[in-house]
């Protein structure tokens, strides 16, 4: 874990109300596709906790929607703002029992960690499936990237605006895979675990205070005792998890 000073050197807008970032610093303390920053902004008390989509060398690429105050304020932001960021937070996915062939799931928010997953286990020779599910067309982003990575993608849209009509799980039984990868809000997660057919991972979206487990305040309970979704998480195995 380890709070510095990062420059914004990209901001653009990808789809609705979405924005990717690309910002400059050290990055040495990400290690693992799952992990989130927090971001510090001028005249906000909380900090913007935010995933990692990507990492190379020391340029750090998040994506972000813009739902309040504080990701309005990023948003207008100008390239060249710094900003402090506490970067190396959460543990990840673990992607020793991937298998063969992952499937990875992402719904809105929770896709762009995905991307760095999904170019971590194709670099690894995996044969990779990504589910993209989103509300309306207007709303998708980084399919193209995925196929760029050789990953087979599938898209859901839930007004069927674009790719197979509904939410990820209508998309999951034509799919065959060896384990699962999945980030989104809680009741996709939850429609998720009662459809798989596999163990898997899911990186749970919750509320921080701190980032760090200092405050409790994201504490939930597991199989093996609670565990706090900023340090133990956000991500949890399939077989511990309690709906």
């Amino acid at each position: 874990m380890l709070d510095s000073i990062f420059t914004l050197k990209e901001s653009r807008k990808i789809a609705k109300n979405t924005y990717e970032w690309v910002m400059e610093g050290d990055t040495s303390h990400i290690t693992a596709p799952g992990q989130f920053v927090n971001i510090k902004l001028d005249g906000f008390y909380l900090r913007r906790p935010i995933s990692v989509a990507d990492v190379e060398g020391n340029n750090l690429t998040i994506v972000y929607k813009v739902v309040g105050e504080g990701t309005e304020k990023m948003a207008n932001m100008p390239v060249g703002s710094e900003l402090l960021v506490l970067s190396g937070l959460g543990n990840g996915y673990d992607l020793a029992p991937s298998g063969d062939a992952p499937l990875l799931i992402g719904g809105g928010a929770g896709v762009p960690p995905m991307f760095l997953l999904a170019r971590r286990l194709t670099t690894l020779g995996k044969s990779v499936s990504v589910i993209l599910g989103f509300g309306s067309a207007d709303e998708i982003f980084y399919k193209d990237k995925f196929e760029k990575l050789g990953a087979e993608v599938y898209v859901t849209t839930a007004d069927g605006s674009e790719g197979v009509k509904g939410f990820v799980t209508d998309a999951m039984p034509e799919i065959s895979y060896s384990y699962f990868y999945t980030c989104g809000p809680e009741p996709m997660l939850k429609a998720v675990y009662d459809g798989s057919s596999a163990s898997g991972q899911f990186s749970f979206e919750e509320r921080m205070g701190c980032g760090f487990g200092a405050c409790m305040g994201c504490t939930c309970e597991t199989k093996y005792g609670n565990k706090r979704i900023c340090r133990d998480g956000p991500v949890l195995v399939k077989e511990e998890i309690i709906w």
